[in-house]
């Protein structure tokens, strides 16, 4: 068991198998290379990636696909190097959170694409014309009853 010291969770216990390792970081957070997907105790939608190193990094993540049914990421297969997925169906997509004036958007742009099985992890650049803040309905990020 190991302890991982938060500022929004306070002291979390994470075993050393919950670990997901980012060879380069992430976005801007290039130097926060371990992190641990956390559940959000009040709405099932939400998860928390939470740097292992800094407390004070927590970032709001969700599945795309919950609220995007047609989502698909599309990346060139150079992005995917170094997750050791057998296929890339077998990947996990998840997207930061983020709020604005506006109300919650989504970074569909730079998505996070994760193999859970070897714990390996990449934020990724998404082809096209994905946006980096798209905007949810105010409702969908509502807490569940």
């Amino acid at each position: 068991m190991m302890i991982v010291r938060t500022t929004r969770f306070g002291k979390v216990e994470v075993l050393p198998e919950d670990l997901i390792q980012f060879q380069e970081g992430l976005l801007g957070l290039e130097d926060c290379r371990q992190w641990v997907l956390l559940a959000d105790g009040q709405n099932d939608a939400l998860g928390w990636m939470q740097s292992t190193t800094r407390a004070e990094v927590a970032l709001a993540v969700v599945s795309p696909r919950r609220f995007i049914t047609d989502y698909q990421l599309r990346v060139y297969r150079r992005e995917l190097n170094g997750l050791d997925l057998p296929k890339p169906d077998d990947a996990q997509v998840l997207v930061i959170v983020s709020k604005n004036e506006q109300g919650i958007t989504l970074n569909l742009k730079a998505p996070i694409v994760m193999n859970l099985d070897r714990r390996l992890g990449r934020q990724v650049i998404a082809n096209g014309e994905e946006p980096l803040q798209f905007e949810l309905g105010r409702p969908a990020l509502r807490k569940s009853a």
